[in-house]
């Protein structure tokens, strides 16, 4: 089977291109010393993970489960970061976890003393914004998420063996060089004390535009002015454009001269980014609306009347029963899927470098019921 003969809605996980990610990512590694880490909240196909742990050092966690998973399925370099962690969860985090990463200064001197040798640093917010996207920016006023300088206290980096912050997402180098001056005005007194800096995600290493120099530039200046190890775990790099989400035409619809194909897909429910962010996926061989001779609203089958990915433009008419293939839907896809309206969960296939399909997990009618009672 290829990408036009499977099941819908099925994802399918482009292999060759995991790998080139992957070398790409290990020759940051190899040139620098630098360590990367799988941010498995982007992507937790473990499947994937003997291919990835090849390349990169380990995996990093947002929660006990994905802890877990790394710690089971990888079995390398594992971190964690949670916003707050659960008394009850904690010790087994620690069981499972080479870094634990805080938050707050009140959850690091809480938990300080039962991380026994793991390795403790705490996430900062240098309050320096780079990004247009309000909801993932981690440094907007009022932030939930790292300790800014005048809330930690000179005790405090005692505890300490590293610092963490994660600023960026979907971006270049030149956003990681900007916050890097805000991180050493702030913090670069403190940092001689350290063992490691982690510039945390949302750095697109793989995309074809991005500066690898700026970016090893960077980290050899972390590495050389304050003797610190340098850790990056970026999520969408690993699986940048190396998935795809696969859907039929089930009919057509005309309301007001506009022409709706409903999919097998939903934008609620296969790629919630799509509605959260929002962004308009990108679809093989579409085009603008306009740009090409028919042009057509893309929505799901479920009731949710804003459940609409996007206008999109075909060189010939699309008729029901036809299949379109949505890219880049191998990160925030799998791991954020849901089962509203009882829309079932799209299969997860495997394309092999020849464009082969292998199916990997297919869900049913189980799947949706026992998330309920």
């Amino acid at each position: 089977m290829d990408l036009f003969t499977i099941p819908t809605p099925s994802y399918v996980i482009d292999r060759a291109k995991l790998e080139e990610n992957c070398r790409i990512l290990a020759g940051v590694m190899e040139r620098t010393g630098c360590k990367i880490l799988l941010a498995q909240k982007a992507f937790s196909a473990f499947s994937q993970y003997p291919l990835i742990g090849r390349y990169l050092s380990g995996t990093t966690a947002s929660g006990l489960f994905e802890a877990r998973l790394g710690r089971e399925e990888m079995g390398k370099e594992n971190h964690v970061f949670s916003p707050a962690y659960r008394d009850g969860e904690f010790d087994e985090i620690v069981s499972l976890c080479d870094h634990i990463v805080f938050n707050s200064v009140s959850q690091l001197r809480k938990f300080k003393p039962r991380c026994k040798d793991r390795s403790v640093g705490l996430r900062i917010n240098p309050q320096c914004s780079t990004q247009e996207h309000a909801i993932y920016d981690p440094c907007a006023p009022g932030s939930r998420l790292g300790a800014t300088r005048d809330q930690i206290d000179e005790s405090d980096f005692a505890l300490l063996d590293g610092l963490h912050f994660h600023t960026l997402c979907e971006q270049n180098a030149d956003a990681l060089s900007r916050t890097l001056e805000a991180v050493e005005a702030q913090f670069g007194d403190v940092l001689p004390r350290m063992k490691w800096l982690n510039f945390g995600g949302g750095h697109h290493i793989t995309r074809p535009d991005y500066d690898l120099d700026l970016l090893e530039s960077c980290i050899r200046h972390v590495q050389r002015r304050y003797g610190v190890e340098v850790y990056l775990e970026p999520g969408e790099a690993v699986a940048l454009n190396a998935g795809y989400l696969v859907t039929e035409v089930l009919e057509r619809v005309e309301n007001g001269g506009v022409t709706t194909l409903i999919l097998d897909a939903s934008a609620a429910c296969h790629m919630p980014d799509v509605l959260e962010m929002p962004y308009r996926p990108p679809l093989k061989g579409s085009g603008l609306p306009g740009e090409k001779a028919y042009t057509y609203r893309l929505g799901s089958y479920t009731c949710l009347a804003g459940d609409i990915i996007g206008d999109y433009s075909f060189d010939t008419p699309v008729e029901i029963g036809d299949k379109l293939v949505f890219e880049d839907m191998a990160i925030y896809s799998m791991v954020k899927n849901n089962t509203f309206n009882g829309i079932p969960l799209p299969s997860i296939y495997e394309m092999a470098g020849d464009g082969s399909c292998r199916l990997i997990k297919a869900f049913g009618y189980s799947d949706f019921k026992e998330r309920l009672s």
